[in-house]
């Protein structure tokens, strides 16, 4: 075992257990540590291994799944885990970047800083690679907003996300709101980025060889955010909200330049640069350290170098503070005044802070003191684990259950269950939401927020861009395999229903804690149904994060694996929303007969609103589900599509009402004698959309479907000022009114 002397000036850290606890290291992995570096680490080698051993910044429990990912493809341009973000040729020279990440835990703390946050760290990834973000999303998770804790978390985080991206000047396009029992301790709070850049114009996160010296630009580093990345990877209990300095504050406005000022030095001046990082999770620590990884060489920091706004910080504090928007450049020796003078341009100061060496090291020094001389091998090769997997005993059983043994819905009831699932706070407009994020700035918005995914033009290009994001955590937690690869499905089928081909995803994996054997089961199936579900839309998983340990005293979250999907649209002018347009037009189903048997309601909607139950089989035909996203894609081109609405959350009878209270006009649609009403109308089987055609349409609707093996049958007509769904018989003000008013009222509770 090699012997790496410890650095002369600098003493071993005491390792009790309070010092390893707030580090989140355990006593075995710290005595590996010690096994590693042949000695005792010291002080400011300890905080930076821990934080870099994390689960955060690690992936200790996750990174041995992700070989399942598909992760190649000819128009993926980066590797999985290599860079920033994923980035994706879309056709006409350009690319498209895009990952999404979370910041649960800091939300739970603090929910205004913990979520704007989130935003601008996401944002530093995309234009860490000089990229021009174009695109926010978010999806998140509150517990029951009948309680006031969760009211105010939900108030804030949504507060924090537009006030972050608004003043950025980037659209928040879109997203999902999900609220269930588990989340009331520890909401998730994911934020997505979607960026473009000519093709050839992209940086790389890397350290460059000897002698590239490293540069800080943006804040002044200060001691908010220390531990940061230890915090999110532990549960939270009753003593977090000590933890609050944990929680980073943020200053857009800064961002804004840090922003402006990277993508044109990237796009002008590439040459000045050998790679370019975000001062995320961990600070100074993580990104030097990976930089220097991903180059094969050494570090050396001076920490007197670094521009801080507080007095008497340490290089412990130095190197492990996660303020908020900085970047490391890696600047060419010849170009230091070049960058220098760039950045003054913005009003932005960049010092250098560091230079890379060959032999392998990074070294921290203070002034005349080297406090830190550990190889860059030991710090970013954390152990990885693979827990013992279990089912949960009572989710099994739960997934066993079937629905067909509860009573049918009474015809007389058809109309009251209806108007409790679109007041539901998962099906009610989420307009108090996004209406306070400015999603048309830029004015390359072409879908906005409401539909099944957002969709975007780029300037100069025929092509547009569809997004979305989708989670189905019940589904997941009865059949993680199934409800995972529901997730990729549902995402596959929002930008289908927009006329845009799925190519790639990023996803975000938000589960308890895996070292308990049901949870890893949870994790380990969610991942090989994503994968298996990726491989059937062709879209391959270029950029992720895994959020583990969201558990709280009140036990574990719903395992929640969220899917950012990226789509191409082949004419952005012909972009498909899903309200329905005008009177006398033909409305089809695509993708199956109505529902007839009970287990369709297996983890509805349905059964949470008006029965208060989770349970039931959770069933996905992937290749049905392609051969849908095919026919949706194929219709559109070919101009046939006046509107499209995937059938997820609510089945049939939501989906049509959604699309008539979409383009305020009514919809009438017979069902006839069915084995069971409540499946026929609420039933939530995958590979399923309601499209809308001309009547001189519906044939060549019909041979597009039938050329892809998809069942199209017509169900109805658009028109009138009534929601007519078999036995349903609404005022579509009414239903519009419950729908619209139903989370306000929440909300203002």
């Amino acid at each position: 075992m090699a012997q790496f002397p410890l650095p002369a000036d600098a003493a071993p850290a005491e390792a009790d257990d309070e010092v390893l606890a707030q580090i989140a290291l355990s006593r075995r992995e710290y005595e590996l540590a010690c096994q590693m570096l042949g000695r005792a680490p010291s002080d400011v080698e300890l905080g930076m291994i821990g934080a870099l051993w994390s689960e955060h910044c690690g992936y200790k429990h996750s990174r041995p799944l992700f070989h399942h990912f598909p992760t190649e493809d000819e128009r993926i341009l980066t590797n999985l885990g290599e860079e920033n973000a994923g980035a994706i040729d879309i056709g006409g020279g350009w690319v498209a970047v895009m990952k999404i990440e979370s910041h649960n835990h800091p939300s739970a703390i603090e929910p205004y800083e913990g979520a704007a946050t989130g935003v601008g760290g996401i944002v530093r990834d995309i234009f860490a690679m000089g990229a021009q973000p174009i695109a926010l999303l978010d999806s998140l998770r509150f517990g029951p907003l009948e309680d006031r804790r969760n009211r105010r978390l939900c108030v804030g985080v949504v507060a924090g996300i537009g006030g972050y991206g608004n003043c950025l000047g980037i659209p928040t396009v879109g997203g999902e709101l999900v609220i269930g029992d588990s989340y009331s301790g520890n909401p998730l709070v994911n934020a997505m980025c979607l960026g473009i850049a000519p093709r050839g114009a992209l940086i790389s996160a890397t350290a460059g060889p000897p002698g590239t010296q490293l540069m800080i630009v943006g804040a002044d580093t200060g001691r908010d955010g220390l531990h940061g990345a230890t915090f999110a990877s532990v549960e939270l209990d009753e003593s977090s909200a000590e933890r609050r300095p944990a929680v980073q504050v943020g200053n857009p406005f800064l961002e804004k330049s840090l922003m402006d000022a990277c993508v044109g030095l990237v796009r002008d001046h590439r040459d000045w640069l050998e790679g370019l990082q975000d001062c995320g999770a961990a600070g100074i620590t993580s990104s030097t350290v990976e930089m220097a990884e991903r180059a094969n060489a050494g570090i050396r920091i001076q920490t007197q170098h670094v521009p801080r706004r507080e007095s008497g910080m340490t290089p412990y504090e130095v190197m492990l503070s996660e303020s908020q928007e900085r970047m490391i450049a890696a600047v060419k020796p010849d170009h230091v005044a070049d960058v220098q003078a760039w950045f003054e341009h913005w009003d932005l100061h960049a010092e250098v802070i560091g230079e890379v060496t060959d032999d392998g090291i990074a070294r921290v020094l203070d002034g005349d003191l080297e406090v830190a001389a550990a190889p860059v091998s030991v710090m970013t090769n954390p152990p990885a684990y693979e827990p013992y997997a279990e089912r949960d005993a009572d989710a099994a059983s739960r997934s066993e259950w079937d629905p067909s043994s509860l009573p049918d819905l009474e015809p007389s009831a058809a109309n009251d269950a209806l108007l409790r699932l679109l007041a539901s706070p998962n099906i009610a407009s989420k307009r108090w939401v996004y209406r306070q994020y400015d999603h048309m700035v830029g004015t390359n918005t072409v879908v906005t927020p409401g539909s099944d995914a957002a969709v975007l033009r780029v300037r100069g290009l025929k092509q547009g861009l569809a997004v979305c994001t989708d989670g189905p955590g019940r589904a997941v937690e009865l059949d993680p395999y199934a409800g995972a690869a529901r997730a990729v499905a549902e995402a596959a089928r929002n930008v289908a229903c927009s006329g845009a081909r799925p190519v790639a995803v990023t996803d975000c994996l938000n589960f308890a804690n895996p070292e308990r054997a049901p949870i890893y089961y949870q994790l380990s199936e969610s991942i090989r149904g994503m994968s298996d579900a990726c491989r059937a839309f062709h879209t391959p998983v270029v950029s992720g994060n895994a959020s583990l340990y969201n558990e709280s005293e009140d036990g574990p979250v719903t395992p929640t694996p969220v899917v950012g999907m990226l789509g191409v649209i082949s004419d952005v002018r012909q972009a498909v929303r899903m309200a329905f347009r005008d009177e006398g037009d033909e409305i089809w189903l695509l993708g199956g007969e109505l529902d007839q048997n009970a287990s369709t309601l297996g983890g509805s909607e349905y059964l949470a609103v008006l029965h208060r139950k989770s349970a039931g089989p959770i069933d996905v035909d992937l290749e049905a589900e392609a051969a849908l996203v095919e026919t949706l894609v194929a219709g559109a081109e070919a101009g046939v599509l006046k509107s499209a609405h995937d059938c997820s959350d609510g089945g049939l009878a939501v989906a049509l009402a959604e699309s008539a209270m979409a383009g305020e006009v009514g919809v009438v649609v017979e069902i006839g004698e069915v084995e069971r009403l409540d499946a026929a109308l609420f039933g939530e089987s995958g590979g399923r959309a309601v499209v809308s055609v001309d009547a001189d349409q519906a044939q060549r609707l019909a041979t597009i479907a039938s050329r892809r093996g998809v069942v199209a049958a017509r169900i109805g007509t658009v028109g009138g000022d009534r929601i007519e769904i078999g036995r349903i018989g609404l005022e579509l003000a009414t239903a519009s009114d419950t729908w619209n008013s139903a989370l306000p009222a929440l909300l203002d509770g």
